[in-house]
């Protein structure tokens, strides 16, 4: 699905959430980044004329700031794995089990965590941490707008404003948006979102931040999944052709509400507590599939429309954090639980068997009438209870170590097998370490255990949508950081992140095919180069392999689906002289081949893209505003993007976007 956007509310208020910062205690992290959002100002975090991800980013791991988006990963993709599937997901560093992540509506900033930055989070998680900084409006009124365009025919609209109701004390901050979207696949969609946060701040001690945020999707097209019936890559595919049908589409509605609040109950003791419902609502989905697809272009077309679907989750966090101060050393204690409850109804598609057909062809038959099947359904219910020691000391490094304890029960209900039942309650163990042997150089390393949610089977397999049961993982990771310059750092660090690994079979089914071991080496050089060039440029050096019975018998190869042996970054933005108000940016990304196939005989060629882009203020009256243009992919490279092992969709290719937003 191109989108996953929010929802309705229940009229419901839940409970408290909180994120103790460093300073709490009277001693920051010299070392870790503090878990924060990027913000330009906390009385107006709108200010979004001068959002610009180049030169706010703390790395080249991955951050997003409203529209702006740089990185070598992404809420989706960390170190090869979904730190979403795996459940490693915060809001302003409390626990979240995500089905609709915060929409800009709400949201600050989204920061990816690894290595040293990961640090800085009670109880880090393997496959790193992705942190959702809520927007928070404070005593200045305001508002911001935004329109964007692009040469496809794409229009949206977008504002946020603050309100602030009592100085000191409450301040409303509300947004909204609304869009039609044009694809390179031919495909459209109309979308909008609202959102509401509330900053409550009774006493000194006590901030209180509640949110609410819904979206909604209408006529998605389904664009076409194209499965080549041997082991090759698909002929060239049209862009901008949807062959449709039109009735292959997805409408639904998604939500994300819950509250943070921060409480200090001493000098030296902070409470975290917080709860978040997040859901999906689909009325209608679509797969459109292209199968066995033969290179002078003939296919047969496969539809599969899925009834009125519920996904829900309810999770949320306390946190109890006592610290002592002994001379130049901060000791703390953290005790956490954490919960979750998440329950499923799905599947039980209406298969439409469109027969042959050509590549160009279009389908204009109308929409049959649809024989779904039971559908059906799944519970996970979840807690953690959790201990952990941390220990900063100044001048000289930092050491934490946690143990947790979690009760993992699912239930799956299906047509065809019935109930079935899974239950896991492992120990779950962490160590993390960092020296500094100079104000500009430190050196961390960690140790970090976890049990993953794996998803269901793609739409691909022939036990689609099948659950699959939770694993166990693992991770190491180390590395240095060195401050060159005030302003100009670098990362470089190692990891080995291993987990069971699940993909198709020879047999066209989901399931296990052995063990995945994914070592890497992270590389990160950020900050300002002169008072007007900032640079954000990184690579991921992946060394994957697949082990196992399935390997060894020769039934898969041993390189994992999905994987590129190095992924490269480098993002510059420059401001001339003889225009301070200027701003030019170049962003070059380089992919290596992708393993398409879980036999490894066929592979994703490598892409290099380029991209370019410029901004300059254009202020209305007493407005402050700024004109984006941009174009991506300038030489228009073609390719595929894996949607499943064997399964392809196109490429985007070049794309002019002009954008203008105001702050009043």
């Amino acid at each position: 699905m191109k989108y996953n956007w929010a929802a309705e509310v229940r009229p419901c208020f839940l409970m408290l959430l909180l994120a103790a910062p460093a300073s709490a205690y009277g001693q920051t992290s010299p070392i870790a980044p503090t878990p924060a959002p990027v913000a330009p100002s906390l009385s107006f975090p709108g200010k979004r004329a001068a959002e610009n991800a180049v030169t706010q980013a703390e790395d080249a791991f991955g951050v997003s700031i409203g529209r702006e988006e740089l990185g070598l990963y992404s809420s989706g993709d960390i170190r090869g794995f979904s730190p979403i599937a795996a459940g490693n997901a915060r809001i302003d560093g409390v626990y979240f089990d995500q089905y609709l992540r915060p929409i800009t509506r709400v949201r600050q900033s989204t920061t990816i965590r690894v290595g040293l930055a990961v640090q800085g989070f009670v109880f880090p998680a393997p496959t790193g941490v992705v942190d959702y900084a809520l927007r928070k409006p404070g005593n200045d009124a305001g508002a911001s707008g935004l329109i964007n365009v692009d040469h496809l025919g794409s229009a949206s609209a977008e504002v946020d404003a603050v309100l602030p109701l009592v100085k000191d004390k409450l301040s409303l901050g509300l947004g909204a948006f609304v869009a039609h979207s044009e694809f390179f696949n031919g495909t459209d969609a109309y979308s909008d979102n609202q959102g509401v946060v509330l900053r409550w701040t009774p006493s000194p001690n006590i901030t209180v931040t509640p949110f609410w945020s819904r979206s909604f999707v209408r006529g998605d097209e389904a664009g076409q999944i194209y499965v080549p019936a041997g082991d090759t890559l698909p002929p060239r595919i049209p862009r901008r052709q949807f062959n449709g049908p039109a009735w292959a589409a997805y409408t639904g509605t998604a939500g994300l509400y819950g509250s943070t609040a921060q409480v200090r109950l001493g000098p030296q003791t902070e409470l975290v507590a917080g709860a978040f419902h997040s859901f999906f609502s689909d009325d209608r989905s679509a797969v459109n599939l292209a199968l066995d697809l033969q290179p002078d272009g003939r296919f047969n077309q496969l539809v599969l429309i899925d009834p009125p679907s519920r996904y829900v989750s309810d999770s949320g966090e306390i946190r109890l954090s006592q610290g002592f101060v002994e001379g130049s050393r901060l000791h703390r204690i953290h005790l956490s639980a954490r919960a979750r409850d998440r329950a499923q109804r799905y599947d039980g598609s209406a298969v439409v068997d469109l027969g042959p057909r050509q590549l160009g062809e279009r389908v204009f038959i109308p929409e049959p009438a649809l024989a779904f099947r039971e559908q059906s359904r799944d519970r996970i219910k979840q807690w953690t209870g959790g201990l952990a020691y941390e220990l900063r000391w100044r001048g000289v490094g930092e050491f934490s170590a946690g143990v947790q304890k979690t009760n993992y029960r699912k239930q799956v209900d299906r047509p065809d097998t019935g109930s079935q039942r899974t239950r896991s309650k492992p120990w779950l163990f962490y160590a993390t370490a960092a020296v500094q042997f100079t104000s500009g150089l430190v050196a961390y390393g960690s140790y970090t255990e976890g049990l993953e949610e794996s998803g269901t089977a793609p739409s691909n397999a022939i036990n689609r949508g099948e659950p699959v049961p939770a694993i166990r993982t693992r991770q190491i990771d180390g590395g240095v950081r060195w401050a060159i310059t005030p302003g100009l750092k670098l990362i470089a660090g190692g990891f080995d992140l291993r987990k069971p690994y699940f993909n198709i079979d020879g047999t066209n089914r989901f399931t296990a095919l052995g063990s995945i071991r994914n070592q890497g080496v992270e590389l990160s050089l950020s900050g300002a180069l002169t008072p007007r060039l900032d640079v954000v440029a990184g690579g991921v050096l992946l060394r994957p392999r697949v082990t196992g019975e399935a390997v060894e018998l020769g039934r898969v190869g041993n390189r994992p689906v999905g994987f590129a042996a190095h992924n490269l970054t480098a993002n510059v933005d420059w401001r001339p002289t003889a225009n301070p108000g200027l701003s030019l940016d170049v962003r070059v990304t380089h992919r290596s081949a992708v393993t398409a196939t879980t036999n490894n005989r066929v592979f994703i060629p490598d892409q290099t893209l380029v991209d370019l882009g410029g901004r300059i203020p254009v202020n209305v009256g007493t407005a402050r505003g700024s004109l984006r243009a941009s174009v991506s992919n300038i030489f228009d490279q073609e390719g595929f993007d894996l949607s499943g092992a064997g399964a392809y969709e196109i490429f985007a290719g070049r794309l002019f976007q002009l954008r203008f937003t105001v702050d009043i």
